[in-house]
């Protein structure tokens, strides 16, 4: 029988307990306020896009780049002192049916004005999908990037990242490419899957250095299945620096038309009309930014130079392609698709392809890579295939379904 010491002593356990959990609740809603108020800047004017999202118009000098440390000084640069320059091909058509433009949800109901930038507005509902504030809007530190020259296939299985990719190494100051835009169905909130343009600098142990530019689906990220467009940069192997889009400090955007991390529209369709979005990402060679430019045009911003070391100096491996999350948690592998979730060798129209695939060489002129290799952890879940013609110039076709009869 329960004495009254017993019991008085029980409350207080209780209280304890139960104060100690209001504050944590208390303390954590705190910090997702704060974490907040800093991603999510006074706007000018806010736009309401038919997926959901609200579209901030941010005066450009009140843009979270400028809370690195580096760039506590930094002036803007509104443009770029070089382009490069070569062979254009995005004036060609793909098809007949492929010459319409991609744009972003959220122009149907509003423009941003000159002097300012869109971004989109973080919720707290998308800091609460990731597994803490800290982590929100970054790639997890353990192997997200291919590694065609090292590959250790325990970590690979341990971080569930595959990659289907075509690669370069050598001395380079960009790349660019056109890749048709999809819609691969993720089999579950954690996964995700992404094509894009990958430039690397340093090992890939703890200092890689990394650019990285396309569309992705993610629904841990975004809270949705919508293809958007995004960005990404580390100078530390994922570990402490760099994130999605403008979800931290470091890039700085110029452009009032595109929102990182906004839903593209419209997407290509299996055997019909294919639609396609350009990336070309080049180094300054008098101030040393990383510009990227979206379609044709269209400067979104620059990483400045003083954000990376190895790539302070030149890019030494590119990579276009694609990657997925595989978790594997019921022991098979994931439905989760690559590209159009069909693999390379169904061609134009049914598979997903880069084409005017290119790099920025010493002289700062685009030029079709040399000596294109291909990585793969699985063919038989997602392929790749490189080639060359004249109307695409060097294109790749890369990504499959994951899961079928011969990737169980």
């Amino acid at each position: 029988m329960m004495t009254v010491n017993m019991f008085l002593r029980f409350v207080v356990v209780l209280c304890v307990v139960v104060a100690a959990r209001v504050s944590y609740a208390v303390r954590h809603e705190f910090e997702i306020v704060t974490h907040l108020n800093r991603l999510n800047k006074p706007s000018m004017k806010s736009i309401k896009s038919p997926d959901g999202d609200i579209i901030d118009c941010v005066h450009i000098s009140q843009q979270a780049a400028f809370e690195h440390p580096s760039l506590k000084n930094h002036k803007i640069q509104m443009r770029p002192s070089y382009h490069p320059e070569g062979n254009n091909f995005e004036s060609m058509k793909v098809s007949s049916q492929n010459h319409q433009t991609i744009t972003q949800l959220w122009h149907s109901n509003g423009k941003c004005e000159k002097g300012t930038i869109p971004i989109r507005r973080t919720k707290k509902e998308d800091i609460l999908r990731a597994s803490s504030i800290k982590k929100y809007g970054k790639k997890s530190s353990l192997h997200t990037v291919a590694q065609p020259n090292s590959v250790d296939l325990d970590l690979i299985n341990q971080s569930g990242h595959q990659h289907a990719i075509a690669y370069v190494e050598g001395e380079f100051y960009g790349a660019k490419a056109t890749m048709n835009v999809w819609d691969p169905q993720i089999q579950q909130s954690n996964e995700f899957s992404l094509s894009q343009i990958w430039l690397l600098g340093g090992s890939f142990a703890s200092d890689l250095n990394s650019i990285e530019a396309g569309w992705q689906v993610s629904p841990d990220l975004y809270g949705d299945n919508n293809t958007r467009f995004f960005t990404y940069w580390t100078s530390d192997a994922y570990q402490a620096t760099g994130c999605y889009n403008l979800l931290c400090s470091g890039f700085v955007q110029i452009n009032n038309e595109i929102a990182l991390g906004a839903s593209i529209s419209p997407i290509s369709k299996y055997h019909g009309s294919q639609y396609d979005i350009s990336v070309l990402i080049w180094k300054d060679p008098e101030q040393g930014n990383w510009w990227m430019q979206f379609g044709k045009g269209n400067v979104l911003g620059y990483w400045p130079g003083s954000l990376f070391s190895y790539l302070s100096e030149s890019a030494s491996m590119i990579q276009w392609g694609g990657e997925v999350v595989n978790s594997a948690s019921d022991g098979q592998h994931t439905t989760t698709q690559m590209g159009s979730g069909h693999f390379p060798e169904e061609g134009f129209g049914k598979s997903s392809y880069f084409r005017n695939v290119q790099i920025v060489d010493g002289s700062n002129s685009l030029r079709a890579p040399k000596d294109i290799d291909t990585f793969t952890e699985q063919p038989n879940c997602y392929d790749v295939q490189t080639g060359k013609n004249d109307g695409w110039g060097s294109y790749i076709y890369y990504g499959g379904p994951g899961r079928n009869a011969n990737c169980p």
